[in-house]
């Protein structure tokens, strides 16, 4: 399979090209697709053999469920049973990134949502995302564009990095603004509303709208959501959570990420972020660099509050480190 990139605007994406990628999607092909968190992986949501390609694509597990992208409040109501709490939030959040898991109509293949009774819908806040889906007319089921376990993309070139000769069509518009993937909560219980992963919405401002804590999943509801079960967002050297208040042996030539200076520590390379938006925003794509430069080891800085994105951003190198529960 030979995988081509079209450059494409942003804020005015060429009809022509989305009408191209919207056929292709529509035949049963594979789309890589910008949207506001990292590049989707995008197949029709409602083909079970369009699905299929993109799990042997990836390489990810069957049992790991995708998210249904859609661009309207009908498409979101024609794939899962809505409740009055799911509509109050879509229309606050929607377009933005915050998944809801619900129940899914029979429509909904199983294969699309793991096996699961309950799948996974948002709505991307990106103008190539919703040209996309609407000139398809489809819902497009989409985990993130990169080899099951990798850092996510946040890029077209580590997209075609990952999956060149693997999909059929890549939709370049430049770089995500987010870095990280979508919130996902459990709204299946009103009355109980499950955090399942954060991600590029905080957790604060989720319950202000709701004015409830969101409460937190066990080991059968945490299954809901994409993400949550095996080692993810890992590069191809190890990881390694850099924390204050412990000491630490640092290899020869070793990267590190962060917010801190440590001018005093011998690493070989540094990315230094000036706040938690922009070490997010960085993360993986600071851990695509440093495979590139084949470093022996990557040091993460743990970043110590835990709001915000940064919730979201503990979660990703938590699992990126492989030291998880």
């Amino acid at each position: 399979m030979m995988t081509i990139t079209a450059k494409i605007n942003k804020w005015n994406p060429d009809k022509a090209i989305i009408s191209r990628a919207a056929e292709i999607l529509r035949s049963g092909g594979l789309v890589a697709f910008p949207t506001e968190t990292v590049y989707g992986l995008g197949a029709d949501a409602l083909n079970s053999e369009a699905v299929r390609k993109i799990y042997e694509a990836k390489g990810r597990p069957s049992d790991n469920p995708l998210i249904l992208h859609v661009y309207n409040m009908a498409q979101a109501e024609s794939l899962v049973f809505m409740n009055d709490i799911a509509r109050k939030l879509a229309k606050i959040f929607w377009p933005g990134p915050l998944t809801f898991v619900l129940p899914a109509r029979e429509i909904i293949p199983l294969r699309t949502r793991g096996g699961l009774e309950t799948a996974a819908v948002r709505m991307p806040d990106n103008p190539v995302a919703l040209a996309l889906i609407e000139a398809a007319n489809i819902p497009i089921a989409a985990p993130s564009a990169n080899l099951s376990g990798r850092p996510s993309p946040t890029d077209s070139q580590s997209v075609y990095q990952d999956m060149n000769g693997r999909i059929d069509f890549i939709l370049d518009g430049g770089n995500t603004e987010v870095g990280i993937e979508s919130t996902v909560i459990d709204l299946s219980n009103p009355e109980k509303i499950l955090m399942l992963r954060p991600g590029g919405m905080s957790r604060e401002i989720i319950e202000e709208a709701v004015n409830m804590k969101l409460q937190v999943p066990d080991n059968t509801s945490k299954k809901r959501s994409p993400g949550t079960r095996y080692k993810h967002y890992s590069p191809s050297i190890p990881v390694k959570i850099l924390r204050r208040d412990k000491d630490i042996n640092i290899p020869a030539n070793s990267g590190f990420m962060g917010l801190s200076n440590l001018e005093n520590e011998n690493f070989a390379e540094r990315i230094i972020f000036d706040d938690i938006a922009n070490y997010a925003h960085g993360l993986f794509s600071g851990f695509r660099k440093f495979e590139h430069e084949n470093l022996a080891c990557i040091f993460v800085e743990w970043p110590e509050e835990n709001s915000g994105i940064s919730e979201g951003l503990r979660d990703r190198i938590l699992r990126a480190a492989g030291d998880f529960v």
